[in-house]
């Protein structure tokens, strides 16, 4: 097991070992116990809170029951259920204050585990085949491990994805997120991309900046752009983007390449999507919402101009939800556009169509009513 994290604990008076999976980089538990159906929710929830991992020996279903409880109790602490939520002073304590629950829930979640065999089978009753959903998120496997249960159900979910796929309209067909990948489940930005008008001199070749699961780019292959060079910087994008390239027909169009941002050359037309909140994240899903100090959009701004041929447009497609929650106004927005030698020639704009833009008890909720989804169209000064 060596170079893998190890989680030990103790269990009918021997020391015991297994590799330790956490796709968030969490560190093993330092304190673990032998739990099964006999452990009450309430008993759990309290060695959860004081940090002590709750290893699962009994029927896998009531393992789910019991993690549904402790969600509910976790929820009820931090106020989560009560309404109206409590009053803050400034849109920006409010998203603190819900990123510091949503970490807290994500510490006691956590500390419910699960033992996983060699080949990924659970050995516990009741429990489901995971095999092919670990494979596709870890790897092939070699030894035992253990897991916390909500990650395993995040995989497990991710599988179902991966199978099913998102509808796309403006595709009129699929795209399949893998595991680890953003799912393009909010179709705003999609939408823009495919109704913005194309610059005359772009139906030759288009760059997609972090393209990851490749819907984009896709996108831009359907209207008809006879080459697109897709860029992304992590395996499991790349893979995605590729496989679905493939299953939509569109590998002779579409090239997907392992680049920090540009690859080489210049185009007519350079797409990015970054994400949108200058956060650090707390898991590998979350670097696709958060940015760390506006990293990504930075550099797709200060690279912008020395890949655009001349008369192109480089399209930033990026949300204003960090400016109504305090993290980045459209002042330093603005000031990074012209600090990078380039100048706005149009804008499209798009209301939010999902559900929580319109779910009162949200936290951020008035951030989220808010926000708007724009493409800049940017263009060399």
């Amino acid at each position: 097991m060596s170079g893998h994290p190890v989680i030990i604990w103790t269990e009918a008076d021997e020391t015991r070992s297994a590799r330790w999976r956490s796709e968030g980089g969490a560190p093993p538990p330092k304190r673990v116990v032998i739990a099964d159906d006999r452990m009450t929710a309430d008993a759990a929830y309290r060695l959860a809170c004081e940090g002590t991992a709750l290893l699962w020996r009994g029927d896998f279903q009531n393992a789910r029951q019991l993690l549904q409880a402790l969600a509910r109790r976790t929820d009820r602490t931090s106020g989560k259920s009560r309404k109206p939520p409590k009053p803050v002073s400034s849109p920006i304590e409010a998203f603190n204050l819900h990123r510091q629950a949503q970490s807290q829930r994500a510490r006691v979640l956590a500390m419910l585990l699960l033992p996983l065999d060699a080949d990924y089978s659970i050995p516990l009753r009741r429990a489901p085949d995971v095999r092919q959903a670990c494979n596709e998120a870890y790897g092939a496997g070699d030894k035992p491990s253990v897991v916390s249960l909500r990650e395993l159900l995040g995989l497990i979910g991710a599988h179902e994805w991966r199978k099913k796929g998102v509808e796309i309209p403006a595709l009129g067909d699929r795209i399949h997120p893998h595991y680890g990948v953003f799912s393009p489940v909010r179709g705003e930005y999609v939408g823009l991309v495919a109704d913005a008008p194309l610059p005359a001199c772009a139906r030759s070749l288009a760059f997609d900046i972090g393209t990851g699961t490749g819907v984009l780019a896709a996108v831009l292959a359907r209207r008809g752009i006879a080459r697109i060079v897709a860029t992304d910087q992590d395996p499991r994008a790349l893979a995605c983007a590729r496989e679905n390239m493939t299953r939509l027909g569109l590998t002779p169009q579409v090239q997907v390449v392992q680049a920090d941002l540009f690859p080489e050359g210049r185009a007519p037309l350079v797409v990015c999507n970054p994400p949108w909140l200058p956060a650090r994240p707390n898991s590998p899903i979350e670097h696709a919402v958060y940015d760390p100090d506006s990293r990504m959009l930075r550099g797709f701004l200060g690279g912008l101009a020395a890949h655009l041929e001349p008369g192109g447009e480089g399209w930033l497609i990026l949300s204003d939800f960090a400016e109504h929650l305090g993290l980045r106004s459209r002042g330093e927005l603005l000031a990074m556009i012209e600090a990078a030698g380039l100048k706005t020639v149009g804008r499209i704009d798009v209301l939010p169509h999902h559900p929580r833009a319109s779910d009162a008890a949200d936290p951020l909720h008035a951030a989220r009513a808010a926000e708007l989804t724009t493409l800049w169209r940017l263009a060399v000064r």
